[in-house]
């Protein structure tokens, strides 16, 4: 990619979008084509098609997707592979058409078997059963891997795929439906905090920046404690209890959301589709790059480590009426190590960053 080169990121208000766009400015780059939803929904593919003859992006990262929790993944089922698939199929086909030099799709590490051996090597990707709990979304990004492959092979186009492991950072979602467990627990542990310390202020001032089901910072006390409650954030005598899903056995890895748009552009600047096989290869699979750390933390010792960094003097209960999902999710980094990239932020400066930045 040149500085003037003009670069479609798709997705570049949300976690992934906004940490590549952010980093692609630092790095000199001048040049892009931003969307919000409102003005291009990316699962209408007439939309899609008159944005890209219009725009004529030159490279595009594909960091637009519905995402979510375990919760939300295994709810919205439908939603979740239907949207995931028709945004995929629209800018995929449509950077063919409009002659696209390079493109990048993000993934994720959930593509992986249920019980896949650890760590998890790109080259496992279709040996085993996936986890049922968000199956659909993890098809949905198995096809795009699939679509981006087949249409290099076919069409001779350079379409790349990253999958990197659970990220988190600023932009990150805290709706404690739909979020991811870490920015989850952040948010919990800071209301459950400021419920320990009878802070109203505090609580008020983040219902009223984001509702939890139409409950505000406006809302009575009594309706602030009863939706506090059913989130797992509940008063008890002179104490709060901090409710995390599961046994709290659960291993997973977190890389920092602005590590890995490093680490995107690192690859969009120095690799290439036919980079990722040998040239001999009869069949070509798995030419996606995992993007990780290499390094895993329980679920419970995360709590314990975001409830310190916090200050939070509640306690910490683990339900073990709800799922833990996959006990271990670790992925092998070496393909990437061996391209000359290694993440920088560790957890815990990641979080005392994230904490702040969800403050702020």
């Amino acid at each position: 990619m040149e500085k003037h080169s003009k670069i479609y990121i798709a997705g570049h208000r949300g976690l992934v979008g906004s940490a590549i766009l952010k980093n692609l400015k630092a790095k000199g780059y001048t040049n892009f084509i931003t969307r919000t939803h409102k003005e291009l929904d990316l699962t209408d593919s007439i939309a899609v098609s008159n944005f890209f003859s219009t725009e004529k992006p030159e490279y595009v990262f594909l960091a637009a997707a519905k995402v979510g929790g375990i919760v939300a993944n295994n709810v919205y089922r439908a939603d979740f592979i239907y949207e995931n698939l028709s945004i995929q199929n629209n800018v995929i086909h449509q950077s063919y058409l409009n002659g696209v030099k390079k493109l990048m799709f993000l993934g994720s590490t959930c593509i992986y078997p249920k019980n896949s051996p650890q760590p998890m090597k790109e080259d496992y990707l279709l040996t085993d059963t996936l986890e049922y709990t968000n199956e659909p979304y993890a098809i949905a990004k198995i096809a795009g891997i699939k679509m981006c492959e087949s249409y290099n092979i076919q069409y001779n186009t350079n379409f790349i795929s990253v999958m990197p492991t659970n990220l988190y950072g600023p932009n990150d979602n805290f709706d404690l439906e739909k979020s991811h467990v870490l920015p989850a627990l952040i948010r919990k542990t800071h209301l459950g905090k400021a419920l320990h310390n009878n802070n109203w202020e505090t609580l008020r001032k983040d219902l009223n920046k984001m509702p939890i089901e139409g409950i505000n910072g406006t809302s009575s006390e009594l309706e602030i404690l009863n939706i506090l409650e059913k989130y797992g954030i509940k008063k008890e005598n002179e104490s709060v209890k901090l409710e995390v899903w599961g046994t709290g056995k659960p291993m997973r890895e977190f890389l920092w959301s602005e590590d890995m748009a490093d680490a995107c552009i690192y690859l969009m600047e120095h690799r290439n589709f036919k980079d990722c096989f040998n040239g001999d290869n009869k069949e070509i699979r798995n030419t996606h790059i995992n993007i990780g750390t290499g390094k895993d933390i329980s679920i419970k010792d995360l709590a314990i480590l975001i409830k310190n960094l916090i200050g939070f003097e509640g306690e910490l209960h683990f339900n073990t009426e709800k799922p833990d999902g996959t006990m271990k999710k670790l992925t092998d980094p070496s393909k990437l190590h061996a391209l000359g990239w290694k993440h920088k932020i560790e957890l815990e400066e990641g979080i005392k960053i994230a904490y702040n930045w969800f403050i702020d």
